[in-house]
C-alpha cells in the first residue's frame, strides 16, 4: 500500500479496506487501466452528434474532426469547458455566500451574524458604499447587492480587479481579457465551444484566462471576503489533523464539501447542551465534529476544529468504522461514499439541492432554517452512535498538531502591521521567494507525496510556502504547519520564522482562498512598484485533479505567476496549444505553465524561476 500513499493513517485504512473487501478510489483507478489515450491527450470531441471524433496523434488517422476542427481546436475547446466548469463551481460557491450575507442583513438567515464588522465597512468603502451613521445590516445589504451585480454584466468590469497592480491591469487590457461579469464569461465559454463557433485555439485560450480571472478576482474573492464578514476573518489557531482525530467514545460527525454556511451551523449545533445530553444518554462522551477537504479547511481556519483528512481520505474515514455521519454539500464528494458507508453503520447525509447522492439521506439545507436543520442532522448522528459495529472499528493513531488561520490580515499582523519585514527579508535573500503549493489529491500520484516532497525541498531552499486546500492538509498531517518546522527550513527562512513565531508553511484556507494569495501578491508588487510577473513567486499543483484546479491555473498564470503542474493536463494532443500554454503565454501574460511529474524536478524549475526573477530585480542571492 506504500505506493498508494505516504500517509501512514491512510495506508492502515487501505489495508483494512482490502481485508474487509471495500473498494476505494485506488481500485477503481486500476480498473480503468489502460485509460483512453485520446482522452488523456485531449483530442476527442463530443461537442456535437456528428461525432465523437478523435484525432490520431501519430498521423496515421484523421487529422480533423468531421466539422474540420483540428487537434489544437478540439483540445483548446475541451480545456475551455474545464475552465468554465471550475469557474462555475467556485463562483457559485461565492454567490451562495453573497446570498447568505444578503439574507443575514435582512434578518432572514437563522443562526448567522455579521462577525467582522470592520471588514464589512472596509469592503463597503472599497465599493463606494456610504458607511457613516449606518447600521451594519444596512451596509451589508448594499454590499451584497453590489456583489450580485458583479455576477452579471451591469458594471462592465469586476471591482476587485482594482486590487491588482496597474501594470497587470494593462496586460489584461492589451490582451482583451478583462473580465466583464462572472456569469457572462462562463456562459461565453459554453457558447464559444459549441459546434461551429470559435475555432482559433489562441482565441479560445485567451477567453479561458479571462474566465479564470473572473473566478480568482471575482467569484472566489467574494467567497473569501464575504465568508470573513459572516464567520470572522481567520487568525492563527491550533488544532489537530489526520484520521486519528476520530474518537472511539464520541459521536463522530464529518462535514465534507466546500460551503461554510453548512459547516458553521453544524459546529454551532454540536455545542447545544440538549444534543450533548442526548449523546451522553446514548453512551457517548461527547460530539466530535471533524472536517474533510475544504469544508474542513474553512472550520479549522476559524475554530481550530480537527481535520480528518483530504480528498483521498474521505472513503478511508468511513473505513475506520467510527464515523456516525458524514454530512456533505457540494464539490469533491465521491459518489462511491454511499456504497462504502453501506458496509458500515455510517450515514451519508446530503444537504444541497445541487448535489444528490444515490443511497444518501437527503436533508435540505437553507439559510432560513439553518440552525434547526443542523440540529436535526446532529441528532441523526447521535441516534446512529449505538449502531456502530464495534468489531469493525479501528481508528489509526496518527494525528498531528497544526497552526492555520493565516489570512492576509493575520499575515500583516504577524509582520507588525506592515509588509516591510517580509520585503526586507526577500531583498536580503533570507527568503528567496514565495511559492504557492495548492490543489487536490489524485490516485495517479502516491497520496500526499507530491505536496510533501515539493514543500520540504522548497523550505529547505529558503522559499516561504503558502498553501490552501488538500495540499495544506497534507502538510498539516506531516507537521509542516508548526513553528517548530522552522528547523526543517533553510537558515534564512528558519531565522525569519523563529523571529515571528510562524511556520515556514502558511495555511491560508480552502481552495477559494487562493484569492488571499492573489491579494498578497498584488500588495507585494504594489509595494515594490512592479507587476506580479516580476516577483520571485511561483505556483504549483503537484496532485491536481478537478476542473476547479484548471480554472485556478488559468487565473494564477493570468495574474502573472509561473505555475508547475504535477499531473498532465489533457492538452498534449494539440502541439500548438501545448506550445502556447508552456511558452507562448509568457509573451502575452508574463507567465506560463510547466508540467513536471517528478516533484524533485518541479522544485528545480521553481527555484530557477525565482532566481531569474531575483536577478532581474537586482536582488542579491
Amino acid at each position: 500500500m506504500g505506493e498508494r500513499s505516504v500517509d501512514q493513517a491512510s495506508i492502515k485504512m487501505l489495508k483494512k479496506a482490502a481485508q474487509e473487501g471495500i473498494e476505494t478510489a485506488w481500485e477503481r483507478y486500476e480498473k480503468q487501466q489502460p485509460q483512453c489515450g485520446f482522452g488523456l491527450l485531449g483530442i476527442c470531441c463530443r461537442n456535437c452528434n456528428m461525432g465523437p471524433c478523435r484525432i490520431d496523434p501519430f498521423g496515421d488517422g484523421p487529422e480533423e474532426g468531421i466539422c474540420g476542427a483540428t487537434a489544437d481546436t478540439i483540445a483548446a475547446r475541451n480545456l475551455l469547458r474545464m475552465i468554465a466548469a471550475g469557474a462555475a463551481a467556485h463562483s457559485d460557491h461565492g454567490r451562495d455566500i453573497v446570498t447568505t450575507l444578503w439574507e443575514t442583513a435582512a434578518g432572514e438567515a437563522q443562526g448567522y451574524q455579521i462577525k467582522d464588522e470592520g471588514k464589512l465597512r472596509s469592503l463597503a468603502a472599497e465599493f463606494g458604499i456610504p458607511v457613516e451613521g449606518r447600521s451594519k445590516e444596512e451596509i451589508a445589504r448594499d454590499l451584497a447587492r453590489e456583489a450580485m451585480e458583479e455576477f452579471g454584466m451591469v458594471k462592465g468590469a469586476l471591482k476587485f480587479l482594482e486590487r491588482a497592480p496597474q501594470k497587470r491591469r494593462e496586460v489584461w487590457q492589451k490582451a482583451g481579457i478583462v473580465p466583464r461579469g462572472i456569469d457572462r464569461e462562463i456562459v461565453e465559454c459554453m457558447h464559444r465551444t459549441h459546434m461551429g463557433v470559435d475555432n482559433d485555439y489562441v482565441n479560445l485560450v485567451l477567453h479561458g484566462v479571462r474566465t479564470g480571472l473572473s473566478d480568482g478576482w471575482g467569484g472566489s474573492m467574494f467567497a473569501t471576503e464575504f465568508s470573513d464578514i459572516l464567520f470572522g476573518t481567520p487568525e492563527p489557531v491550533r488544532g489537530r489533523s489526520n484520521l486519528g482525530v476520530l474518537k472511539e467514545d464520541q459521536v463522530n460527525i464529518i462535514v465534507h464539501g466546500h460551503e461554510p454556511t453548512l459547516s458553521e451551523m453544524i459546529v454551532l449545533a454540536a455545542r447545544d447542551e440538549e444534543l450533548l445530553a442526548a449523546a451522553r444518554e446514548k453512551g457517548a462522551a461527547g460530539i466530535n465534529i471533524c472536517g474533510m477537504c475544504c469544508t474542513g479547511n474553512e472550520i479549522l481556519m476559524r475554530h481550530g476544529v480537527p481535520v480528518a483528512g483530504n480528498f483521498l481520505q474521505q472513503e478511508l474515514a468511513v473505513v475506520t468504522g467510527a464515523v456516525d455521519a458524514m454530512v456533505v454539500d457540494v464539490q469533491c464528494v465521491m459518489p462511491a461514499l454511499t456504497g462504502v458507508a453501506g458496509c458500515y453503520h455510517t450515514k451519508i447525509i446530503s444537504t444541497s439541492p445541487k448535489a444528490r447522492f444515490e443511497g444518501a439521506e437527503h436533508i435540505p439545507f437553507d439559510e432560513h432554517h439553518a440552525l434547526d436543520t443542523a440540529r436535526k442532522i446532529v441528532q441523526i448522528a447521535v441516534d446512529n452512535y449505538p449502531r456502530r459495529k464495534k468489531e469493525f472499528v479501528r481508528i489509526p493513531e496518527e494525528e498531528m498538531e497544526y497552526m492555520a488561520g493565516f489570512s492576509v490580515e493575520a499575515v500583516l499582523k504577524a509582520l507588525g502591521g506592515s509588509l516591510n519585514p517580509l520585503l526586507d527579508a526577500i531583498k536580503a535573500g533570507q527568503i528567496k521567494g514565495i511559492a504557492a503549493v495548492v490543489g487536490c489529491n489524485n490516485p495517479k500520484i502516491p497520496h500526499d507525496r507530491g505536496h510533501l516532497l515539493l514543500t520540504e525541498k522548497l523550505i529547505k531552499s529558503d522559499v516561504l510556502v503558502v498553501q490552501t486546500g488538500c495540499a495544506a492538509i497534507a502538510c498539516a498531517k506531516a507537521g509542516l504547519l508548526l513553528p517548530e518546522a522552522a528547523a526543517q527550513a533553510g537558515p534564512g527562512l528558519g531565522a525569519v520564522c523563529r523571529a515571528l513565531g510562524i511556520p515556514p508553511v502558511l495555511h491560508m484556507g480552502s481552495c477559494v482562498d487562493i484569492s488571499r494569495i492573489l491579494v498578497t501578491a498584488a500588495a507585494i508588487a504594489n509595494a515594490l512598484g512592479v507587476d506580479i510577473s516580476d516577483l520571485p513567486v511561483a505556483g504549483a499543483a503537484p496532485e491536481w485533479m478537478s476542473e476547479k484546479a484548471v480554472s485556478i491555473g488559468a487565473y494564477v498564470v493570468g495574474s502573472g505567476v509561473f505555475t508547475v503542474l504535477g499531473s498532465i493536463p489533457p492538452v498534449l494532443g494539440g502541439k500548438k496549444l501545448t506550445e502556447l500554454l508552456t511558452e507562448g503565454a509568457r509573451s502575452v501574460l508574463g507567465a506560463s505553465f510547466a508540467v513536471e511529474t517528478d516533484p524533485e524536478k518541479a522544485v528545480d524549475l521553481i527555484l530557477e524561476h525565482i532566481a531569474a526573477r531575483r536577478k532581474a530585480l537586482g536582488l542579491e542571492g
